[in-house]
């Protein structure tokens, strides 16, 4: 054959799977997490992600994304219905996946990892709890909350190793790629799936098109957002379930010369990473313990709450705000002009300062129009410089620290000012965990009352705080106890 054929012509030899691929399936299907101190964090992080649903179920918007797709598509938990907590919903594995994933994400006040990549990590527990509660209501396996446990240590894993050097916002793609993708390799291990529909599965969330993050941004900043999660976690469920039928997978998904992920999407550049698959994204995940607010601004908030008294009463006499931060929160949540909706004011830095000066606090409901009507807040942030601190940058990025600073000074109109109030590490990082659980627990109880009523509240509650009769209760008999009465 000539040469001039030979350039017109693919080679079609199969390769074996990327590396990255086999990386996750190896993890998903061998490792056993085993530290008390991995289980313990991944209880409170199911407390909590429950708790930031329930809290969601306040608001219509919410609600309204909730249950069947098409009236009368409920699936009744007789024939494998997954209930959805906080509702008396019960639908099939995929729609049930949605809706847990949208709740525990609506007010974007569950956890978070921060890194090249930023993200939710306990998103999946949508793709978790109800492929686990549907494979154990249909009698094919018997899952117990220890197992959801462990499920959740291996998603968090997967997204937040993948996210550390590897940042899908610069090429314009959405975090929520990292849920489908760990979402996926969980679902379908739950399922039953062997090694190798593992990575079929996972081929197949990579080769999706995949999100951008317009939804996140100005000036589209949208409630899709809150849903994005949800839809994530859904499709990971029905990629398990179209590979457990028998579905081939696409081994060099990522690395195909021209059609792959990393010269399509990815500017040709490969995944890095710094470390091994283990349970440390669990063991240093960020849990939103105080606001509910985008992670960046945590400590921007809580030096805002601690300099409210000091401008209570001399909103009229600022001259301006110094608001000290790092690169990333500039990139994605520092705005001028008009905000249009809730979502386009909790990735707002300026607003989310404004409020608690103004107030002393900021919660889900300092987002509504009725709250943001309140004049002071725009006059609040015209007044505010927003400047990047290069040493708050750095230490973002350090594995060591892996700090979230924010620092804010008042200037008033007559000379005077008031402290630089500094904060480098919120109440929900692992350096202030003995601080943050008691508050997260606090939460959690809060949280519960917006659904419960008090006596299906504690026994919940109960049940949580009892590590070892949580770990060995089915996950139908869990799923059953938070369901609406």
């Amino acid at each position: 054959m000539s040469n001039l054929a030979h350039s017109l012509t693919d080679d079609n030899t199969r390769k074996d799977y990327d590396e990255v691929l086999m990386k996750i399936a190896d993890y998903v299907c061998d490792f056993v997490p085993s530290s008390t101190e991995d289980y313990d964090t991944a209880r409170n992080c199911l407390m909590d992600t429950l708790g930031c649903g329930f809290l969601a179920l306040k608001f219509p918007q919410c609600q309204a994304m909730l249950g069947a797709v098409v009236e009368g598509a409920d699936l009744p938990m007789d024939k494998g219905g997954v209930p959805v907590p906080g509702t008396s919903h019960t639908l099939d594995p995929i729609k049930a996946a949605f809706d847990i994933g949208c709740m525990v994400r609506w007010l974007d006040y569950n956890d978070t990892w921060l890194a090249a990549e930023w993200g939710h990590p306990s998103d999946n527990l949508g793709a978790i709890l109800a492929s686990c509660d549907y494979m154990t209501r249909t009698g094919k396996k018997n899952y117990t909350v220890h197992d959801v446990l462990t499920y959740m240590i291996k998603s968090h894993e997967i997204q937040g190793i993948l996210a550390l050097e590897n940042s899908f916002n610069k090429v314009g793609l959405d975090h929520v790629v990292l849920v489908k993708v760990a979402s996926t390799a969980v679902a379908t291990h739950i399922m039953g799936g062997t090694k190798q529909q593992v990575l079929d599965a996972v081929s197949h969330a990579w080769l999706d098109g995949q999100s951008l993050r317009t939804y996140r941004h100005s000036p589209n900043t949208g409630s899709r957002k809150s849903w994005a999660a949800g839809d994530a976690t859904s499709r990971a469920v029905r990629l398990a379930l179209i590979v457990l039928k028998g579905e081939m997978g696409y081994p060099s998904v990522l690395t195909a010369p021209t059609w792959g992920f990393y010269d399509v999407l990815f500017k040709g550049k490969e995944f890095k990473f710094q470390r091994e698959f283990s349970s440390y994204v669990m063991e240093n995940i960020l849990f939103k313990i105080s606001f509910p607010a985008e992670f960046h601004s945590q400590t921007a908030v809580e030096a805002a709450v601690k300099l409210h008294d000091v401008v209570k009463n001399r909103l009229d006499d600022i001259e301006r705000i110094e608001l000290i931060t790092h690169e990333a929160a500039i990139r994605i949540i520092s705005k001028t002009g008009a905000l249009h909706n809730f979502a386009d004011r909790d990735h707002c830095l300026q607003y989310m300062v404004a409020v608690p000066l103004i107030k002393g606090n900021l919660t889900e409901d300092d987002y509504s129009d009725e709250a943001a009507s309140n004049p002071q807040i725009d006059v609040l942030r015209e007044k505010m410089v927003v400047s990047e601190d290069k040493q708050y940058s750095v230490d973002y990025h350090d594995p060591e620290k892996r700090s979230i600073a924010n620092a804010i000074q008042i200037f008033f109109t007559n000379g005077t000012s008031s402290e630089k109030v500094a904060i480098e590490y919120p109440i929900g990082h692992r350096r202030r965990r003995d601080e943050g659980i008691p508050v997260l627990e606090e939460k959690f109880k809060r949280n519960l009352r917006v659904v419960f009523d008090d006596t299906q509240a504690n026994n919940i509650f109960a049940l949580c705080k009892d590590v070892d009769r949580l770990n060995k209760t089915l996950v139908t008999d869990f799923s059953e106890m938070l369901i609406r009465r």
